[in-house]
């Protein structure tokens, strides 16, 4: 795209500001229909869960207040339906969930329902939500596994309605393989009731200005965006950087291990002008447990923190316009851009997120007044099933813990937040202990567990669930166990992931980050997300912002002593 014309909008600006305007209204509206009509707290609370609007090739015109860990690979998914049903009719709605075909992992389930004017197809509307159980060996489908053929059920991009009415058949293969059908079925209808409202809205605005009208500005609003963010790269420094880092392991222990084998992914960012290029050569081989992400999953990594540093005030709409001035390059098989059989089930957020934080690090060293120090690093997932003693019937319980947000060129970070990659909510824990039996013992901020710096990293979370009535079946899913969120500009790094199980009588026991494990009735299991990283040295910390943070208890004493090398007695 030429620099002296970086936008591309022939139709009248108040016509398309309002088109545009509408069209993210209604992924937002889709939004709201599914937090109001599905079954599972993942989806009604948590919000574990994305609606977009789709144009006739299956690229993203607008996606609602959603997860950024799907930005890079929503779009793929409605491809796949766009390639594999070109009778698409009226009535119709398709299901998958192959992150070998662009989905990302398989809990989260893809439902495209397309959207028609009379016998015109205007696009599609897409809702991807995780589902807490997709089958498998493990409640929650979060096991150890080394084929993705052990993680769950795959669905392929098949045909779920026709004529508006579910296909019995189809319906009746989830559910045999899936924990707690009734409930995925209500999540489900809940994903199919949106996408009929946005179809309903896509029809509309096609009724109100006309199907080309509608189509063309479907178009306009990528362009707007491919526009605006060249504009935003334009101002950043050219450069090139580099930066490694260290990965926990996969969860697969090698025969006579005592502790999981880790791995590196390594990157390299050039930016020249407009465009940037992420180059992953040099990252290892793809493992042979669920930490490989296939390139979708790769991709909303950089994609996601791209935007952050380019668009901090998030002024530019989201789109897969946005795209289109970023290049990824990846090695084939690495674990960055994992091949089939390759498990997956861990990578869809934990190697985004790391992703991400690598593009900010790297970033550093090209305009440093852009980036905030390493976040949480990990969603830090602990999974809980069995047998509910109060109703007799089976269970899932899938809860992320939130950690630190990075400290900031002239800001703390944030406490206890989902970062980067993430969007999630917090479950109310009164929810929480009415829909599972758990007791949520404590849930506090951890004290000491933000880096250090001029700029304070954000303090991670320490949640304690207690067991109730019967054993479960549980497993984690975390990272930074091994290497902290790291700090910059001479900031410390934040605090590890640390989880354990407490029995009465019993030595304390560190749970693996990743695999299943037993929770005995009346254990506790106590995560410890991770604290963010510290931006600036800690000298360089005011005494009146260090003297708040004790008396808000964000840092002890001996904090204060260990890391801004004073003594809390002269504040």
């Amino acid at each position: 795209m030429p620099d002296e014309s970086p936008l591309r909008i022939k139709t009248d600006p108040a016509r398309f500001e309002v088109v545009k305007n509408a069209l993210y209204s209604t992924a937002e509206e889709m939004k709201i229909i599914v937090a109001k009509t599905a079954y599972s707290p993942l989806l009604k609370v948590a919000g574990d869960y994305s609606c977009g609007v789709f144009d006739l090739a299956g690229g993203m015109v607008a996606q609602g207040p959603d997860l950024p860990i799907h930005l890079g690979s929503m779009p793929d998914a409605v491809r796949a339906v766009v390639k594999a049903f070109p009778d698409a009719a009226a009535g119709d709605v398709f299901i998958h969930n192959d992150p070998y075909n662009g989905g990302s992992h398989l809990p989260d389930v893809n439902v495209v329902t397309p959207a028609f004017l009379g016998s015109r197809l205007l696009g599609f509307c897409c809702v991807r939500a995780h589902w807490p159980d997709i089958g498998s060996a493990s409640p929650g489908s979060y096991g150890a596994v080394t084929e993705i053929f052990g993680e769950g059920l795959q669905i392929p991009p098949i045909r779920l309605y026709r004529d508006g009415e579910i296909d019995r058949n189809v319906e009746a293969l989830i559910c045999a393989n899936i924990r707690m059908p009734a409930e995925r079925m209500g999540d489900l209808r809940a994903q199919v009731a949106a996408n009929r409202r946005g179809a309903a809205r896509l029809e509309a605005l096609a009724r109100k200005y006309g199907a080309d009208t509608l189509l063309q500005i479907m178009q306009e609003v990528q362009d707007y965006s491919e526009a605006m963010m060249r504009l935003a790269f334009r101002k950043l420094p050219d450069g090139e950087a580099s930066f490694t880092d260290t990965i926990d392991g996969d969860g697969i222990l090698a025969p006579g291990a005592n502790a999981d084998e880790t791995f590196i992914v390594k990157l390299t960012l050039v930016k020249r002008g407009d465009r940037i290029t992420a180059d992953f050569a040099g990252s290892d081989p793809q493992v042979a447990g669920p930490m490989n992400a296939p390139l979708t999953v790769t991709a909303s990594g950089v994609y996601c923190a791209l935007k952050m540093i380019a668009d901090p005030k998030s002024l530019i709409p989201a789109n897969s316009g946005c795209w289109r001035p970023i290049a990824i390059e990846a090695p084939t098989g690495s674990v960055v851009n994992a091949q089939s059989p390759a498990p997956v089930v861990y990578a869809n957020h934990e190697m985004s997120a790391r992703v991400a934080d690598m593009i900010f690090a790297a970033m550093h060293k090209i305009s440093p007044e852009n980036v905030m120090a390493g976040s949480q690093g990990t969603s830090a997932i602990v999974t809980f099933g069995g047998v509910d003693y109060r109703t007799a019937e089976r269970y899932v319980s899938y809860e992320s813990t939130k950690g630190g947000f990075g400290a900031r060129p002239a800001k703390d970070g944030i406490n206890g937040l989902a970062s980067t990659v993430a969007n999630m909510m917090n479950t109310p824990i009164e929810m929480l202990e009415m829909s599972f039996p758990l007791r949520v013992e404590e849930y506090a901020l951890i004290p000491d567990s933000g880096g250090a710096g001029t700029w304070r990293g954000g303090l991670g979370v320490k949640r304690t669930w207690r067991i109730l009535g019967r054993d479960s079946n549980s497993a984690s899913c975390c990272e930074r166990s091994v290497t902290p969120p790291f700090g910059l500009a001479g900031g410390l790094p934040g605090s590890p992931t640390r989880l354990t199980l407490e029995q009465a009588g019993k030595p304390t026991e560190r749970l693996p980050s990743k695999g299943g494990f037993v929770a005995p009735a009346d254990a506790r299991v106590v995560m410890e997300a991770p604290g963010s990283g510290g931006y600036g040295p800690p000298a360089g910390r005011s005494r009146e912002r260090l003297r708040d943070d004790l008396i808000d208890g964000y840092v002890t004493p001996e904090g204060a002593r260990r890391d801004y090398g004073v003594d809390p007695e002269t504040l």
